[in-house]
């Protein structure tokens, strides 16, 4: 009897637990753009109404428990959600689901950036997902990856570790915006980016977007050029993790690691990831150590709520090949007697040995500049949301730079003018740092030589927060806040007296300006010997304050969309020297200038193949704190009077064609830039400094730009893009000289004044009317085919071309002559490149892990190009100086492994 009540016991336990699991459903599916059917990678797909979910894996691909009778959310950046109830138990697969544009964003940080919406928003946009980064960046600099990118040209540089430039449109980076999550990462003094800090991004960015001309950022003063979005990780990252290590051409290491642990059910998410790279560097005594690092912590509270922090960044430092240590053709030619035929494109003219075997240099870059946000987003009902981030950015660090005597200027670079700077050199081609170190220890004068830190430390805060609503079907608006307020320290602080007992520094110590502010006159001052640790140069602070305001109004009716957009900013600058001036005089004027923007753009969908859009806008932008408000920024407050916002006025017309097999688009653009900054400074024959300050500084950049992706089967993708743009100075600007007062320089005696002959206010004419702006290939192109062998296996190859490339010109003490004018040729025009990359990548399990191995090859048939060059006196190949070429063939492989 006890048996039988034993066993209907067990008996009922199996029934109830069965009944139990029944409940459980295990749901799969795949995630695809509902108009292109490409697989949409990190989609949220989520319990609805908790916070228990996952993301789509590379292929668009989920799976997720879920209980009968509850409904799952699939939520994606830009795309409507798409709710599906679960009415079945066991296994169910939803097998394809179709998700459709549309501009309102997922509640995360990335709200607070403007994500373009193929086929709505009507500007030129590309968008690169984490497939295409993980399969084609292997060791090259970020920017890179968007080589291919229509419009946009990228180079090395100098060739160190994170010193690569980009160009969109013809314009510097200076004009071109790099945002994270929407928030704006140019330096605020001179507009550029310095791409070793932020090289955490190709791990974590999620989506990388580009813009091609005015964009519609959400912040009050956008770019001229384009805008970079790299959108990162967040709350939405699937549970678990990776480590990946990787190895390439001379000596390149990488080893990092990722955990995230998802959405957990009581709102929680927690992602991180770090890495180390380290290497020798292609180019000679260019090795580099890198630590970079991303944390995001997010809490959901409720349906309505989301705070976030992320905090990011990468500490680095690196030697590096000098701007000015490019040679002449010719020069390059002849350093193959110290590198060998082949590898003289790798020869680092700072590259040498002190007196003990030591390496030194005088091109060394350390830095550390890590970002911080906490960002709300308040989903307040359906239709209505605000988002707010607040911001800081602490850079520390900065760069080697030599001073010296009168006697030994220039003998620090390497090259002078593209020729090789033959006064410290060994006869291997190093640089004589132990000559150096003699020269000083047989002084009876101090170091002649000695070796400065050139500090750029700033601590950045801003704000940004932006309110959206949809009131009806048709209409959408946003308006926001940008507020920032930076400062910056710059000093050069003394580092190595290479072997002097101490340092005299009677060149920046001597001058006296019009009202006797500088310490010159200080007898503590006078031949003052300095030692290490003492700072020379220069010793200030510069503060830019920043505000304003931004908005949008979008209306959509059926086929048509829409958009108005503007944006008002105040921006205050001042300088306080610690150097030059006294107390009573160290914080010079503030300068505050009014900026705006006005831009529209509409949208029209003919059928669900074909569409046009165009957009007008137009900048008043406040010039630069550096070279713009302040002429001299590193030696006096002397502020441009003349210094007026920059103008310009951008229109853009496009086509496009999407279909399942074949997308296309087509866009032309003519940007008007007026007023853009250009100062010049000379020394002057008592000493003091002479600035030429230019107006009238205008340029054109018009162009045409076609992209497309052709899927004609399903194991071949193949892409294309061909970019020509027509880029020319348009005016023959004037310039005034000032002193180093800031005070006009003129005598209407005809005398010498300040060193000069200057009957009346002294000026200048630049004649460059019709001339080529440089420095960026104004014809592009690319083609790239992807083979999917099968569902693991994947390799393509790309080749990209570079033409009608300009070398750049700049405006030296050698071309001002007083009271006279400087006539400009064409510059020469660099010769065109091809070049191939090829990546492959196979993705198998160790044991149950998930493992990927990713081999890439860039420039696969080590084609030997030249990359930047500066214009010289006869505009040819024999007279262009600071020339450099682009890297050899290198390679890299990775190993991923997933948990």
């Amino acid at each position: 009897m006890m048996k039988r009540r034993l066993l209907f016991l067990a008996m009922l336990v199996v029934a109830l637990t069965t009944n139990v699991m029944a409940q459980v459903t295990k749901v799969r599916g795949q995630v695809v753009d509902d108009e292109t059917n490409e697989p949409l990678i990190g989609v949220a797909v989520m319990v609805q109404g908790t916070s228990t979910g996952t993301v789509t894996d590379y292929d668009g691909y989920f799976t997720l428990s879920v209980d009968r009778e509850k409904s799952i959310l699939i939520k994606y950046v830009g795309y409507k959600d798409e709710v599906r109830k679960i009415t079945r138990t066991g296994s169910v697969n939803l097998g394809v689901i179709k998700l459709k544009a549309d501009a309102i964003a997922l509640a995360d940080v990335t709200i607070t950036s403007q994500v373009a919406v193929a086929r709505k928003t009507p500007v030129a946009v590309s968008t690169i997902d984490p497939v295409l980064i993980e399969e084609k960046l292997g060791t090259q600099e970020f920017p890179e990856i968007l080589k291919s990118t229509p419009g946009v040209y990228v180079t090395k540089g100098a060739g160190g570790y994170g010193d690569s430039k980009i160009n969109m449109r013809g314009f510097q980076s200076a004009n071109v915006a790099v945002m994270v999550n929407g928030i704006p990462m140019n330096d605020m003094e001179w507009g550029g980016v310095y791409w070793s800090n932020w090289t955490v991004l190709s791990s974590v960015s999620r989506t990388v977007q580009t813009q091609r001309g005015i964009g519609a950022s959400k912040v009050s003063s956008p770019s001229v050029g384009g805008t970079m979005n790299m959108i990162t990780s967040a709350a939405d990252s699937k549970r678990g993790g990776q480590v990946e290590y990787g190895m390439g051409n001379d000596g390149y290491q990488r080893i990092g690691f990722s955990v995230s642990t998802g959405l957990n059910e009581n709102g929680w998410a927690v992602t991180a990831m770090g890495a180390k790279v380290w290497g020798d560097g292609y180019i000679q005594g260019t090795d580099f150590v890198d630590y970079n690092y991303f944390l995001n912590i997010t809490k959901r509270i409720g349906d309505s709520h989301q705070i976030s922090f992320t905090g990011f960044g990468a500490k680095q430092e690196h030697y590096q090949r000098s701007n000015y240590d490019g040679l002449t053709i010719e020069g390059w030619q002849e350093v193959k007697k110290y590198m060998g035929d082949g590898n003289e494109y790798r020869y680092n003219p700072t590259f040498g040995y002190d007196k003990n075997g030591q390496r030194r240099s005088s091109s060394f870059n350390h830095y550390h500049k890590p970002q911080f946000s906490i960002n709300h987003v308040w989903d307040i009902d359906v239709n209505t949301s605000w988002s707010t981030s607040l911001y800081l950015s602490i850079g520390d660090g900065g760069g080697y730079s030599g001073k010296n005597t009168s006697a030994y200027s220039g003998a620090w670079y390497g090259s002078n003018n593209g020729i090789l700077n033959t006064q410290f050199r060994k006869d291997d081609g190093t640089f004589a740092y132990d000559e150096i170190q003699e020269v000083n220890a047989t002084s009876d004068s101090g170091s002649q030589m000695v070796m400065t830190d050139s500090k750029n430390n700033h601590k950045w805060y801003g704000l940004l927060s932006t309110f959206t609503q949809k009131p009806t079907d048709n209409i959408e608006y946003y308006v926001g806040v940008d507020a920032r307020y930076y400062i910056g320290t710059h000093t050069n602080k003394i580092v190595d007296l290479y072997d002097g007992d101490y340092y005299v520094d009677n060149y920046y110590r001597s001058r006296v300006d019009a009202a006797n502010n500088y310490k010159a006159n200080d007898p503590t001052w006078v031949n003052e010997k300095l030692t290490v640790g003492d700072i020379v140069y220069r010793d200030y602070d510069s503060h830019i304050l920043q505000g304003g305001v931004f908005g949008q109004v979008e209306y959509s009716l059926d086929k048509l969309n829409t958009f108005l957009a503007g944006s008002i900013n105040e921006t205050s600058q001042w300088r306080y020297d610690r150097f030059y001036y006294d107390k009573a005089h160290a914080e010079s004027d503030k300068v505050n200038k009014t900026g705006w923007t006005l831009k529209g753009g509409a949208n029209y969908n003919i059928d669900a193949h074909h569409n046009v859009f165009a957009n007008v806008g137009y900048i008043s932008r406040a010039p630069f704190f550096s070279g713009g408000v302040f002429l001299s920024s590193t030696s006096s407050n002397m502020v441009n009077k003349d210094a007026v916002n920059e103008e310009i006025f951008s229109l853009e017309l496009g086509y496009g064609y999407k279909s399942r097999f074949f997308d296309a688009h087509v866009n032309v653009y003519h940007t008007d830039w007026k007023n853009k900054t250009m100062a010049r400074s000379i020394d002057l024959q008592d000493g003091d400094r002479a600035t030429l300050n230019m107006t009238g500084v205008n340029a054109t950049h018009e162009g045409i730009e076609l992209d497309f992706i052709a899927k004609p089967t399903k194991w071949l993708n193949i892409t294309g893009m061909l970019s020509v743009g027509d880029w020319r100075w348009t005016d023959d600007p004037t310039g005034y000289f000032y002193n180093s007062a800031g005070q006009p320089i003129k005598n209407a005696a005809g005398e010498v004044a300040s060193g000069i002959l200057a009957p009346d206010h002294a000026k200048m004419t630049l004649r460059m009317k019709d001339i080529k702006v440089g420095g960026s290939a104004q014809t592009t192109a690319a083609l790239g085919a992807k083979f999917k062998v099968n569902r693991d296996f994947n390799l393509g190859i790309d080749c990209n071309f570079e033409g009608r490339n300009y070398a750049d010109f700049e405006v030296s003490s050698n071309d001002i002559i007083v009271n006279g004018e400087k006539t400009y040729e064409q510059p020469w025009r660099i010769p065109s490149a091809w070049t191939f990359d090829g990546f492959a990548n196979y993705t198998f399990k160790i044991g149950d892990l998930r493992s990927t191995i990713t081999g890439n090859i860039t420039n696969i048939f080590n084609q030997e190009y030249i990359a930047d060059a500066y214009d010289g006196s006869d505009h040819d190949w024999k007279t262009a100086y600071r020339v450099y070429y682009g890297f050899g063939r290198t390679a890299s492989v990775k190993l991923k492994v997933q948990f």
